[in-house]
């Protein structure tokens, strides 16, 4: 008897690509999947990759699908031509690959036949992988938000919040940076911190190592709700798989108020151009805007 092929699937492709039914998810940015970084070298028999925009995070996610590929496997990998499609090939090709690549529904579409031998494999796992950010004293991944840096919206947030207390959450929370912040207060029970990129959970859980904290690799709009924290910090997401969505924002508002006590408060940072302010007076009793600089306006909101 010969073993069932292994196919993996990263990310959702467009219906437009036959997307192999079956197979095992691997994107860290879709809950419950697969982590790449667990595949045995050479366990798998097709692997489908829609590739991250991230120059640095796509050659990673190439390099580790490849190193899962049994010799012989073929990779079948797509990317908008904005997005990365129009360097595909050559990337593909820098590994030492021979490339059949066509064209379709604006994307670019790369086979390749995995060699015996790949070029530059290590070190593009290496330049992609978990590590310790110089400068940053924090651990972190490239294709997490604001992976190598703190984001000016979240400094602006960490400097106007005040001491918080009780049970909180910190939704979207990247690597970590805006919890660190929250947990200075003494006053602080519990912090739960929650993200869809599951890189960002595992970072965060080297940067924040303190015995209030648990750590949720979920998409916050689907959180069960039971009106039961005093407060919530966030910087929330605004860009779903590159392109600019600010029902996440509103969503994200919308869960903080169901996630809250009456009274419980929302702190929140936004780019100075997207439109909360209504799903924000809809959902609590009191908005204040605190700051608006920089491009970012802060909120602070009591249920």
């Amino acid at each position: 008897m010969g073993r069932a092929m292994t196919t993996i699937l990263y990310g959702r492709p467009p219906a437009v690509f036959d997307v192999p039914t079956g197979a095992v998810q691997t994107s860290p940015l879709i809950p419950g999947a697969t982590a790449l970084e667990d595949l045995a070298p050479g366990s798998v028999d097709e692997a489908m990759i829609y590739a991250p925009p991230g120059v640095v995070e796509r050659r990673y996610t190439l390099a580790m699908a490849l190193r899962a590929l049994k010799v012989g496997g073929r990779l079948d990998v797509m990317a908008h031509k904005s997005k990365g499609g129009s360097r595909l090939g050559k990337e593909l090709k820098d590994f030492g690959l021979e490339v059949g690549e066509t064209a379709k529904a604006h994307h670019r579409r790369c086979i390749v036949t995995r060699p015996e031998v790949i070029d530059g494999l290590d070190a593009a796992i290496k330049a992609g992988a978990m590590q310790q950010v110089a400068g940053l004293e924090a651990w972190s991944q490239p294709g997490v938000f604001a992976w190598d840096r703190v984001d000016p919206g979240t400094a602006l947030l960490a400097g106007v919040m005040p001491p918080l207390k009780g049970a909180g959450a910190d939704l979207g929370c990247g690597f970590g940076a805006l919890s660190l912040v929250a947990l200075r207060s003494p006053a602080v029970a519990s912090l739960r911190l929650v993200d869809i990129d599951r890189r960002a959970i595992a970072a965060a859980k080297k940067n924040v190592e303190d015995p209030r904290v648990s750590f949720e690799w979920a998409d916050v709009r689907t959180l069960p709700t039971e009106g039961e924290l005093n407060f919530i910090v966030s910087n929330p997401p605004f860009h779903d798989g590159g392109t600019e969505d600010r029902r996440l924002g509103q969503n994200f508002i919308r869960q903080a108020a169901a996630l809250l006590k009456t009274g419980g408060v929302l702190w929140l940072v936004a780019n100075r151009h997207l439109p909360y302010e209504a799903e924000l007076n809809a959902a609590f009793k009191r908005v204040k805007p605190v700051l608006d600089k920089g491009g970012y306006k802060i909120f602070e909101a009591v249920k």
